[in-house]
């Protein structure tokens, strides 16, 4: 199954949702800002995705610039980084679209249409 986390008034997370419903793509629907994550998933996402970890936050959200994360990050370890993602989900970019074996962050069309096509 495919999970979608998601913010309900994030524009790009509109646009995702809408792409995966034209593209009859099935997914489970989460509240990002609600569902209460783990370190341990975070840490599952991060290497499904092959990304750094500075590109699962959402640095242009407000608890973001609240912490100070952009200068924390250089020197945080991953586990410290998986815990302060856990600990609030808009800290985490969205939309993720998260799958058994891989993970996407973010919404770019192209790059979505070559994730999407690779799951079938």
């Amino acid at each position: 199954m495919i999970k979608f986390y998601c913010y309900t008034k994030c524009s790009t997370c509109k646009k995702a949702q809408k792409f995966l419903d034209e593209h009859n793509i099935v997914y489970e629907l989460i509240d990002i800002k609600s569902y209460q994550f783990t370190s341990a998933e975070i840490k599952l996402i991060h290497q499904k995705s092959g990304k750094e970890i500075k590109r699962l936050f959402n640095t242009s959200g407000i608890k973001y610039r609240e912490l100070n994360i952009k200068e924390k990050i250089k020197d945080l370890n991953l586990n410290n980084a998986y815990e302060i993602l856990a600990s609030d989900g808009m800290l985490i970019k969205r939309p993720l679209l998260v799958t058994d074996k891989s993970a996407y962050i973010g919404f770019n069309i192209a790059e979505y249409e070559d994730f999407v096509s690779r799951l079938f």
